[in-house]
């Protein structure tokens, strides 16, 4: 381990040399990557300087225990001996999960998509309800949301409803959120308090930057057309919405969010240059489940992953097996529990996978 601890060190003394540099300074895309790894391999470093130390203290107790010419300082070197024991293997673990290989899009912005699915006018207000758990859970990790476009739904709600999420590790952390999600209640359009079954779609698309995308505008359609719902006075007045079509895939975007058309084709093109983004990776992630079979895949749009059931106020994720009874408190934004044990076994495996290393 402490091999590849040091082959760590080099590089992370490498990059803070180089971060400084006025070529790469001068480089907005080769700086953005240095300065993301150099924040990934300095909390590394500080591991590695702690196992260090560690086993510098181990070694330094052993060698007094074995003079034992000193009663005092041997039984001190006996307890520094077995706290560096205690702290010993929860050390390594903690490297050996820091040491696997991070996937690049995790420290990435998103945009979220939530669509009703299946079940009429209760599709399109469970589609509603989870936009309000996933903002709800945002501003509590002191996220930003902003909300790119909207389709209300007729009884409350929304058809569709594409927002944006900017803060740190946005996409590594919600990335498991994109699937199907299916509600179980008495629906608000019931009168014969008959449970219904309903459900709604999440994708969550890491947000390209404008060097990850190249976008040829001969190969985009601009329309621009009037807002719709909410407003105000330039709602069905000024042409401020804009659609994009990317004409190669048949890829659309498009946003209606702002009251300036400028702004609006500012954002619509992040959607347009995130969904060709997901496009490419998708693909990747489909070449890598050919060697790789994950429990909690970020890429399945079509899989069933998680329940919500009203009537024993349970939520349930199918991938892992994890069923809660708190209902209430996770639609109003309390999801962290879900996420880290959807993490945890998304580590866990990736550690399996990269035991060999170690």
């Amino acid at each position: 381990m402490l091999d590849r601890l040091q082959i760590v060190k080099q590089r992370f003394d490498e990059i803070s040399d180089l971060i400084i540099q006025p070529d790469v300074i001068s480089d907005q895309k080769r700086y953005v990557q240095l300065n993301k790894e150099y924040k990934d391999l300095k909390a590394l470093a500080e591991k590695r300087d702690e196992y260090v130390l560690l086993m510098a203290n181990i070694e330094e107790a052993n060698e007094i225990i074995a003079d034992n010419s000193d009663a005092d300082m041997t039984e001190m070197a006996k307890m520094q001996l077995e706290e560096a024991k205690d702290r010993l293997p929860e050390l390594e673990e903690e490297i050996k999960f820091m040491l696997i290989p991070k996937d690049p899009e995790d420290a990435k912005n998103v945009m979220v998509e939530i669509r009703a699915g299946t079940g009429g006018d209760e599709a399109s207000i469970f589609a509603g309800d989870l936009f309000r758990m996933y903002t709800k859970y945002c501003e509590n990790r002191g996220w930003r949301t902003s909300v790119v476009d909207m389709n209300e739904g007729t009884s409350g709600g929304f058809k569709e409803v594409i927002f944006e999420v900017t803060g740190e590790d946005v996409y590594g952390t919600l990335k498991f959120e994109a699937g199907v999600h299916r509600v179980q209640r008495v629906p608000q359009t019931e009168t014969q308090g008959r449970v219904h079954t309903s459900a709604a779609t999440v994708m969550v698309l890491p947000e390209a930057e404008e060097f990850d995308v190249q976008i040829d505008m001969n190969d985009v359609r601009v329309d621009f057309f009037c807002s719709s719902g909410p407003g105000g006075q330039s709602v069905n007045t000024t042409k401020s919405a804009v659609r994009l079509t990317h004409v190669p895939t048949g890829l659309v975007a498009q946003c209606q969010d702002q009251k300036s058309q400028h702004k609006n084709k500012d954002k619509a093109f992040i959607v347009l240059r995130s969904r060709l983004y997901e496009q490419e990776l998708a693909k990747k992630q489909a070449e890598d489940a050919s060697t790789r079979t994950s429990q909690v895949s970020s890429g399945d749009r079509s899989a069933k992953i998680r329940t919500y059931n009203y009537a024993q106020g349970r939520v349930t994720d199918h991938r892992v097996g994890l069923t809660l009874y708190d209902l209430g408190n996770i639609m109003n934004g309390d999801i962290q529990k879900i996420v880290e044990e959807l993490a945890l076994v998304n580590n866990m495996e990736k550690l399996k996978e990269a035991s060999e290393v170690f």
